[in-house]
C-alpha cells in the first residue's frame, strides 16, 4: 500500500481547504487523519472529512454511488457531507470527496456491536446491482507481484515459489466450494469501523468486491465472527489463509511503504509455513506487535 508522498501532502491540505472555502465551508485548518493510497483530512472549524487522492487514481464515483445507496437503506455507513454537492471535486491534481466527521464515541466498539453492524452492512449490499470486481481479481494482483521479480526484487526464489502456491492453493480451495457470493466491504477490519454516537459506522469503500462474506470475516478478529451469524468455518479458514497470503504478497512489493512492511511480510511467511489453525488478521498483528 502506497502512502501519499510528505511533498504532496502540503499541496493535497492546500487543495481540500481552498475547495471547502469555494463551497462555503470554514477551513482554517487540516489535520491528518489517515495516509495511504489516499489522504484523509479533517477540515476544521467546519468540521469535515475530505478524502484527496491523485486524479487518474480515485474511484471516487463509485464509492459516493453506493455510499448514498447503502446510507438510504439503512446500512451502518459513514455518511457523505449533507451540507454539499455528493460527488467528486476535482482540484489542483486531486479528487476530493466530502464526507461527515464522526467524533469517536468510546474507545472499542464491543464484539456483538461489530459483528451486527458487519451483517447489517452485509444485508444492505446483498441486493445493490452495481458493477464490482470479483475478490479473486485481487488474488490476480497478489499473484502478479509475485510472479515477477522487478516487481518484487527483494523476495528470494524460495519464498516466491512458497508463496505463489499458497495464493494458487487457497484461491481453488475456496473456489471449489461453489459458494453464494455477494458484494462486500472488502476490508472491514476495525481500522474502517468508526465508533459514533450513532453506533459503529463503515467507511472507505473503495476495496468493494463480489465474493462470500467469509472473506470479509477473514479481516475482523475472531471475536467478532463468534457473534455473526451462520458462518462456514471452513471457508472462513481458508480465507484467512488467503489474506495472510495477498498481504504477505503486497508487503514484498517493491516501493510498499506500510509502516514495517516488511516485518510483516517476513511475519506473514513464517505464518504460512507454520500452517493450520490460520490466525485472524488482529491475533497475526498481535503476534508481530510482541516480537
Amino acid at each position: 500500500m502506497s502512502r501519499v508522498e510528505t511533498t504532496d501532502v502540503t499541496r493535497a491540505i492546500a487543495a481540500a481547504t481552498s475547495l471547502a472555502a469555494s463551497l462555503g465551508l470554514p477551513a482554517d485548518d487540516a489535520v491528518v487523519v489517515h495516509n495511504s493510497n489516499k489522504l484523509a483530512l479533517r477540515l476544521t472549524p467546519c468540521d469535515v472529512l475530505a478524502r484527496v487522492a491523485f486524479l487518474g487514481q480515485e474511484v471516487a464515483p463509485f464509492e459516493i454511488e453506493l455510499a448514498a445507496r447503502l446510507t438510504e437503506a439503512g446500512a451502518p455507513m459513514g455518511r457523505l457531507a449533507p451540507r454539499v454537492e455528493p460527488r467528486v471535486y476535482p482540484r489542483d491534481a486531486f479528487a476530493v470527496t466530502l464526507w461527515t466527521f464522526y467524533q469517536p464515541a468510546a474507545p472499542r466498539i464491543p464484539p456483538v456491536d461489530y459483528a451486527e453492524a458487519l451483517a447489517r452492512l452485509h444485508a444492505g449490499m446483498r441486493h445493490l446491482d452495481v458493477p464490482s470486481p470479483s475478490f479473486t481479481d485481487r488474488i490476480t494482483e497478489a499473484q502478479d507481484i509475485i510472479a515477477d521479480p522487478d516487481r518484487s526484487p527483494d523476495l528470494t526464489d524460495a519464498d516466491r515459489v512458497f508463496l505463489s502456491g499458497r495464493l494458487a492453493s487457497a484461491r481453488r480451495a475456496i473456489e471449489v466450494r461453489g459458494t453464494v457470493e455477494q458484494l462486500l466491504h472488502g476490508e472491514p477490519h476495525p481500522g474502517n469501523l468508526l465508533s459514533t454516537t450513532n453506533g459503529p459506522l463503515f467507511i472507505d469503500l473503495e476495496t468493494c468486491c463480489r465474493g462470500p462474506v467469509e472473506f470479509d470475516l477473514a479481516h475482523v478478529p475472531q471475536t467478532v465472527c463468534e457473534h455473526y451469524p451462520n458462518v462456514d468455518q471452513g471457508l472462513l479458514d481458508d480465507c484467512r489463509q488467503l489474506v495472510l497470503a495477498m498481504l504477505a504478497a503486497w508487503r514484498w512489493e517493491r516501493g510498499d511503504q506500510f509502516p514495517h512492511g516488511r516485518r510483516f511480510g517476513e511475519e506473514f511467511l513464517r505464518l504460512l509455513r507454520e500452517g493450520p489453525p490460520w490466525p485472524a488478521l488482529d491475533a497475526a498483528t498481535r503476534r508481530l506487535d510482541a516480537l
